[in-house]
C-alpha cells in the first residue's frame, strides 16, 4: 500500500491521465478506432530527445557547461541572471522539464555553498518561469510544442514567428525582476569535472539527430533505431533514466482526448468555447488540467492552431498545475524548504499570474492590429 502511495504521489498526473482515459472508454467503448489514437511520431520524438538528454547528464555535459557560466559572475545579480537564462537557453534545447531537473539542483548548490539561500524562492520561480516561457520558441521546447507542431503540420518558420513576440517580451520580463536582485559579493568554489571526450561528441551527434527527427529531416524510425541502439551500447543506464510516466501520460492523454471528441454533448461544448475565442479558453484550461492535455484535448476540437499554440504555452504559467515542469520546480523547492510551502505558493502566484496577464495582453493588441 506505501509503495502505491508513494506511486501516486510522484505521479498525480499520470494517474489521472489513466482514470480519464478509461472513464471515458467506458462511456465511448473500445473499438478499431483506438488504432489509430496514438501519435507515434510525436512520441518518439520526446523520447529520443529525453533519451540523450539523459546521457549527457550521466556525463554531467549539462552541470559542467553551466558551471563554467556561472564561474564568470561575481556577485547576486549577476549569478542569478545567469542561472535563469542557463535554464532559459536550456528549455529551448532540452525542453522545459528536462532543463528544470539539470539546473535546479545548480540553483540550489551556487545559493546554499555561497550563503545565498535567501533567494532561493525567487531563483527557482524564475528559473520555472525561464523554463516554460523559454521553451515556447521551438518545436522540442515544450511537450505540448512537439504534438502541436506535428498535429498541424506547422511550418518551422511560421512556427517561431507565431511564438516570437510573447518570447521576447518573456526575457524582457524575467530580466526586469532579476534586475532587482541586489549586488551582494559572493564566490564558488572551482570544482575539476572531467568527461569522456568521445561520448560528448557522440552524444551530440545523437542529439543532432534527435533534433532532425523533430524538424522532419529525417524519419523518426531512423531516429527511434539508431538513438536506443548506440545509448544501450554506450550508457545503458541513461534508458532507465528516462522519463517513462511523461511518455505514458502522453498515451493516456491520447486516448482521453480521442474519445472527448467522439462524445457529441462534449464536442458540441467545446467547439463553441473555442469559437469564441480559442486563446483565452486554452490558457484557462492550461490552469486546470496542465498545458500537456489541454493542447492534446483542445486540438481535436478546433483548426486554429495559431492561438492554441500561443494558449498553451502561455498558460503553462499561472497555478501550480499549469505546467508538469512548475510541479517538478515546487517538489524541489519544498524537499529543501518544507515548512515554506505557503510563502512559496503565494510568490509563485504573483509572478507566474503577471507573466500571463502581460503575454495575453500582448497576444490581444497584437491581434487587434
Amino acid at each position: 500500500m506505501e509503495k502505491v502511495k508513494s506511486f501516486v504521489s510522484k505521479n498525480a498526473v499520470l494517474c489521472i491521465a489513466i482514470v480519464a482515459a478509461i472513464v471515458t472508454s467506458i462511456i465511448v467503448g473500445v473499438d478499431k478506432e483506438y488504432l489509430t489514437y496514438l501519435d507515434f511520431k510525436t512520441l518518439t520524438c520526446l523520447f529520443c530527445t529525453l533519451a540523450v538528454v539523459c546521457a549527457l547528464r550521466n556525463i554531467r555535459f549539462f552541470y559542467k557547461l553551466a558551471r563554467k557560466i556561472v564561474l564568470f559572475f561575481k556577485n547576486s545579480r549577476a549569478c542569478i541572471l545567469a542561472l535563469v537564462y542557463i535554464t532559459f537557453i536550456g528549455s529551448m534545447i532540452v525542453a522545459n522539464d528536462m532543463a528544470l531537473i539539470i539546473f535546479l539542483p545548480l540553483g540550489y548548490y551556487v545559493l546554499t555553498s555561497t550563503g545565498k539561500e535567501k533567494y532561493m524562492a525567487f531563483t527557482f520561480i524564475m528559473q520555472n518561469i525561464a523554463a516554460n516561457l523559454g521553451g515556447m520558441l521551438t518545436p522540442f521546447g515544450n511537450p505540448q510544442n512537439i504534438y502541436l507542431y506535428n498535429k498541424f503540420n506547422i511550418p518551422t518558420l511560421e512556427f517561431v514567428k507565431i511564438m516570437a513576440p510573447p518570447f521576447l517580451l518573456a526575457v524582457t520580463l524575467i530580466t526586469i525582476c532579476c534586475l532587482f536582485v541586489k549586488k551582494e559579493p559572493l564566490s564558488l568554489e572551482r570544482e575539476k569535472v572531467s568527461m569522456p571526450i568521445n561520448k560528448v561528441v557522440v552524444y551530440l551527434l545523437l542529439f543532432a539527430l534527435a533534433i532532425a527527427v523533430v524538424f522532419r529531416g529525417i524519419h523518426y524510425l531512423v531516429g527511434l533505431i539508431v538513438i536506443p541502439l548506440v545509448i544501450l551500447f554506450m550508457d545503458r543506464d541513461a534508458l532507465k533514466k528516462v522519463d517513462y510516466s511523461l511518455l505514458f501520460t502522453f498515451v493516456f492523454f491520447f486516448i482521453f482526448a480521442r474519445n472527448m471528441g467522439r462524445i457529441d454533448i462534449v464536442r458540441n461544448f467545446y467547439e463553441a468555447l473555442l469559437n469564441k475565442n480559442t486563446l483565452i479558453f486554452s490558457i484557462l484550461s492550461c490552469q486546470v488540467i496542465s498545458n500537456v492535455p489541454s493542447a492534446i484535448l483542445l486540438s481535436q476540437f478546433t483548426h486554429n492552431y495559431r492561438d492554441l499554440l500561443l494558449g498553451v504555452n502561455i498558460g503553462g504559467a499561472g497555478t501550480l498545475i499549469a505546467s508538469l515542469a512548475s510541479l517538478i520546480t515546487f517538489r524541489e523547492y519544498t524537499s529543501h524548504n518544507p515548512d515554506k510551502k505557503l510563502k512559496y505558493i503565494g510568490l509563485f502566484s504573483l509572478f507566474n499570474f503577471g507573466f500571463v496577464f502581460a503575454l495575453t495582453a500582448l497576444e490581444l493588441v497584437i491581434k487587434n492590429l
